[in-house]
């Protein structure tokens, strides 16, 4: 999505885990929402993920590798990199793997902690699980749409989950790798959960937000995370590191959709901070 102005910097944003980064269009492209007004935007879906190609690791430095491929093949130098959720994640270990290439790392709701004892995380888990075990081949559009129905309680994963289906060909499939994402699930440290300490830290600019609420990053014990692995988010609460709405729903994860009346702090935070 280019820039309201011209020779303007670039910003690579992740989606979560399972959704496509695409959903993320109508949130930079809201006419309050100044973030295009400092930088273009590239909407891009990890490895398993949308259009991406399919492999079976999720290993952090070969997803870095994969976007720092992207950079070079579509001619970005330098750039902003960020995220939500398992989005986040992926961001800071990329550009801490590759300091030469990123200005900044912003997370949304997600970053640099280990998700797998959180109750969210283990719901997603079964999530994933319920999906893989559906016998596709064997269902039709309403089928496996009434499945996910039963099998997914959150309205917002399930929405995402049906999203992931493809009708278009002769049998249904997953668009996404859901059976690497399901084995990835099932390792003792699996990488869409774990953060490692080897991944290292991140001395450069960075903005964390997360929701007043969340299930995913809890404000009493899950900030020490980001101080070990951001030096400059250390004395910067409320700042460059802060709480965004206050309403105790499990959609508050989904920042830039949930509470709808705090969508447009939350683009101004993000664009106050990647124009200084």
């Amino acid at each position: 999505m280019k820039a309201r102005g011209a020779d303007l910097p670039t910003m690579i944003w992740l989606g979560d885990i399972v959704e496509d980064a695409n959903n993320f269009k109508q949130f930079f492209e809201r006419q309050d929402n100044k973030v295009r007004d400092v930088r273009n935007v590239w909407l891009l879906n990890i490895r398993n993920q949308g259009q991406s190609d399919h492999h079976d690791s999720y290993d952090m430095e070969e997803m870095g590798d994969d976007i720092v491929r992207f950079m070079d093949d579509n001619k970005i130098t330098m750039a902003t990199i960020g995220g939500h959720g398992f989005g986040a994640k992926v961001a800071t270990a990329t550009a801490i793997n590759n300091m030469n290439r990123f200005t900044g790392v912003m997370c949304l709701d997600g970053g640099p902690v280990d998700h797998r004892y959180h109750e969210a995380y283990l719901e997603l888990k079964e999530y994933i699980s319920f999906a893989r075990g559906l016998n596709l081949p064997g269902l039709d559009s309403a089928g496996a749409l009434k499945a996910l129905e039963k099998g997914i309680a959150c309205p917002k994963w399930r929405a995402i989950f049906k999203q992931n289906l493809d009708t278009e060909k002769g049998s249904l499939a997953w668009k996404n790798n859901m059976e690497a994402l399901w084995k990835n699930t099932q390792k003792h440290m699996p990488d869409v959960a774990i953060w490692s300490q080897s991944y290292g830290l991140w001395p450069g600019n960075a903005l964390a937000l997360f929701a007043a609420h969340s299930r995913w990053i809890h404000l009493s014990t899950n900030t020490l995370p980001f101080y070990n692995t951001f030096p400059r988010l250390q004395g910067q609460f409320p700042g460059d590191i802060n709480v965004h709405g206050d309403s105790p729903s499990p959609l508050n994860h989904w920042m830039h959709e949930h509470p709808a009346e705090d969508v447009k702090s939350l683009s101004n935070n993000m664009a106050r901070w990647l124009r200084w």
